[in-house]
């Protein structure tokens, strides 16, 4: 299973995020396993940010599949989105498509690092993360999702909204 991340918090990030994942389930093998929606305050984003809108799924790459091909993919996604080169770190997007793992795969380049390295401290990933895989341990990790969400010591506020 891939785990990929959606935010969003340019345009009407609600329904971006529905598309996205209808879109997200042409990828798939399986049908997609799928988060509540959350909406969460800005992390390391430029003063004034909008809130974001948060999901995760969970998706089921077929056999030939890479973890640098669904990356293009997502990338791909994006754009089509709208999402356009930075300007500004972490600045507004429509959609923000993160890939958080690849089964128990691992990369450590300049295009792609799996498990995503901020995963397991952010409670916007974890928490509806938790929602559909509690009992997965990410790559370098020694605790479950669960345990992960329980040992957050972030006051990071979270919204499930839908």
């Amino acid at each position: 299973m891939a785990v990929i991340a959606l935010g969003s918090n340019l345009g009407d990030s609600l329904q971006l995020i529905r598309s996205a994942m209808d879109r997200l389930q042409q990828l798939s093998d399986a049908p997609l396993l799928l988060s509540s929606l959350y909406r969460s305050r800005p992390v390391d984003c430029p003063p004034g940010s909008p809130d974001f809108v948060n999901a995760v799924v969970g998706l089921f790459p077929p056999g030939d599949e890479t973890p640098e091909s669904l990356l293009h993919k997502l990338q791909s996604l994006e754009e089509e989105f709208g999402r356009r080169p930075k300007q500004v770190l972490n600045e507004a997007r429509p959609l923000d498509l993160d890939l958080i793992a690849f089964g128990r795969e691992t990369r450590h380049a300049a295009e792609l690092t799996l498990p995503h390295p901020r995963a397991h401290l952010r409670r916007f990933v974890l928490e509806p993360l938790a929602e559909i895989a509690p009992e997965l341990t990410l790559p370098h990790q020694s605790g479950t999702v669960a345990e992960l969400l329980a040992g957050l010591g972030s006051a990071e506020p979270l919204e499930r909204i839908d």
